[in-house]
């Protein structure tokens, strides 16, 4: 890697950790191309990213981020998974984790706060985004629809009494 090339990736890095809702530290014990093809490709699922980056480069990057302690994360074969969702690499990375012993959380941070391993898992079993948009909407429908049954309720039922007076008036 020449000197261009890895301005380039600390350029690329930096941008990761400025617009990275959460970052997720890995430590790779061997994974298989098709097992990182696997996980690159559930994490683009989620909406997030998975990079394998020398350790000394993301160093460089982190600084004047607020990803700066993730420093001390960065020791050993280590791959970094971000997304702009705060739950959405998280996510991904554990459930890729229960699947494989090939891949070891480390830890991770949601801007100034650092995540130890249980802090990511933690972090995975919150719902998502897209969840809480759902159940939000969900709540705010639930009103209106229940509003729209019971003044609906007092018309049904004048319908049907009249409605049974003339067919006891036809009978």
């Amino acid at each position: 890697m020449d000197r261009d090339q890895k301005s380039a990736a600390v350029a690329e890095l930096n941008r990761t950790f400025t617009e990275s809702g959460v970052v997720v530290v890995t430590r790779n014990l061997g994974l298989s191309v098709t097992q990182a093809t696997a996980l690159r490709v559930k994490m683009r699922d989620a909406g997030a990213s998975y990079k394998v980056a020398k350790n000394r480069l993301a160093r460089i990057a982190a600084e004047g981020t607020s990803y700066t302690s993730l420093s001390d994360l960065l020791k050993g074969p280590t791959a970094l998974s971000s997304s702009k969702d705060p739950v959405a690499a998280a996510k991904a990375v554990v459930e890729f984790a229960k699947t494989t012993d090939k891949i070891e959380i480390v830890g991770g941070a949601m801007g100034n706060t650092v995540l130890d391993v249980n802090g990511v898992k933690a972090l995975a079993e919150l719902p998502s985004l897209d969840e809480l948009r759902a159940k939000l909407v969900g709540l705010i429908q639930a009103p209106a629809q229940k509003l729209a049954s019971v003044t609906q309720a007092p018309a049904a039922q004048l319908a049907r009494v009249f409605g049974a007076y003339a067919a006891k008036d036809a009978a």
